[in-house]
């Protein structure tokens, strides 16, 4: 939710909408206006009119059911062709078109949908639609900010609990005196996690968990398991600085027993190699292998370009191996 893409399940849209989107589109506004004023070319005190007008006329062009692209709005809508140039004197700043942040603001508020990917599906080219076009013309009732986020917080405690106020407010976006709201809504029991702090668990969720088999996973980038929680020390151990990037993108993982131990990265043929930060035993190197070899038939070898490369993803040295005689992971020459 920190204004970037989440994917959920049908039925979770409105409780998003009425909580923390709804929180987000209107401090996105507020910030857009402000651009649109001093970096743009509208009048100071013109912003939320302009806007507004933009809005509108993206909605009327979609409203014929033809999903477009950011690219083919800016041609076919004139109010929202033009571009912003943001802090030219920063390095951060640069030319920024309009169209993108007016559906950025739209899909916050609602009002419009994904539609298919005008690209191969490793590309990120969404075309976009009315929600209502989206939805079938049977959008559901939003519910209000409460419910809203106490929905979302039963949810992440379903997937991620026992889990800290700040874990669910980092995830969700939300401040901690809703997301504390929302446990008390919920019913929710604290409990003592192992570094000594308070977590929360849902009341029907108490019962003692078996431990698992023993079992590994190859994780994509940016994979919720693995950015589920603000304090993640008890999943990544030490290796936090070598799968995320500078900005706090994780990059892919492997994990051995619910804890990571790696990375995984593509070579020039589209085949997956391991990229092991650690010391593991021959069984779940051999596991861990047997997974890149399902990875690489899945991906038909198609190479998977990322802007979120982590520096265990980056490295040069080659796969990982088990030492026999040891059963300990070293690198192969």
């Amino acid at each position: 939710m920190r204004e970037t893409l989440f994917v959920f399940p049908r039925d979770l849209i409105p409780a998003a909408w009425g909580s923390v989107s709804a929180r987000f589109a209107a401090a996105n506004r507020r910030r857009f206006i402000r651009d649109l004023e001093r970096w743009g070319s509208v009048p100071d005190g013109d912003g939320a009119a302009w806007l507004q007008a933009a809005e509108f006329a993206v909605l009327d062009h979609l409203a014929d059911g033809v999903p477009r692209s950011s690219a083919r709005l800016r041609e076919e809508v004139p109010e929202v062709g033009g571009s912003i140039v943001l802090a030219p004197d920063r390095s951060w700043g640069g030319k920024v078109a309009i169209a993108p942040r007016v559906l950025a603001q739209l899909s916050m508020a609602g009002s419009v949908a994904r539609a298919a990917n005008a690209g191969p599906w490793y590309t990120s080219r969404p075309t976009w639609t009315t929600t209502a076009e989206w939805w079938g013309h049977d959008v559901p009732d939003v519910p209000e900010t409460r419910p809203g986020y106490a929905e979302l917080v039963r949810r992440w405690l379903w997937s991620y609990g026992p889990g800290t106020v700040e874990d669910i407010a980092w995830w969700i976006g939300g401040t901690k005196a809703a997301v504390r709201t929302a446990l008390d809504d919920l019913g929710a029991r604290n409990v003592s996690l192992e570094d000594g702090s308070i977590g929360w668990l849902r009341q029907d969720d108490l019962e003692p968990v078996s431990a698992p088999e023993p079992w590994v996973a190859l994780l994509p980038l940016l994979d919720p398991t693995v950015m589920g929680w603000k304090e993640r020390d008890f999943l990544l151990g030490p290796h936090a600085p070598q799968v995320f990037d500078s900005a706090g993108n994780a990059g892919t993982t492997a994990l051995v027993d619910g804890r990571v131990v790696g990375a995984w990265v593509q070579d020039t043929q589209g085949v997956v190699e391991l990229r092991l930060l650690e010391n593991i035993t021959r069984t779940a190197h051999d596991a861990l292998r047997r997974e890149a070899r399902k990875l690489t038939d899945w991906l038909d070898r198609q190479r998977v370009f990322t802007v979120y490369p982590s520096p265990a993803m980056q490295a040069d040295a080659a796969p990982s191996a088990v030492d026999p005689a040891t059963s300990r992971a070293v690198r192969s020459s």
